[in-house]
């Protein structure tokens, strides 16, 4: 019985940095008018970790994911 997780295989962790990068520039630098940013750092990082553990196997719809699920 192997222990290996596919979901931290080498190809899905780069497709969950891609992910990631993408959400960082589109979401990852806009603040309110406070000074404060509008998306956490969290929703960015469970956004991504729940992308690669559904399976997905691109980073097309990641935005549109992103905003129906975690903006």
């Amino acid at each position: 019985m192997s222990t290996e997780d596919w979901r931290y295989e080498d190809h899905r962790m780069e497709l969950r940095q891609n992910v990631y990068a993408i959400l960082l520039k589109k979401f990852g630098g806009e603040l309110d008018t406070n000074g404060e940013p509008v998306y956490s750092m969290q929703s960015i990082s469970e956004c991504a970790h729940d992308w690669v553990s559904q399976g997905n196997v691109r980073a097309d719809g990641i935005v549109a994911y992103y905003k129906a699920y975690y903006a």
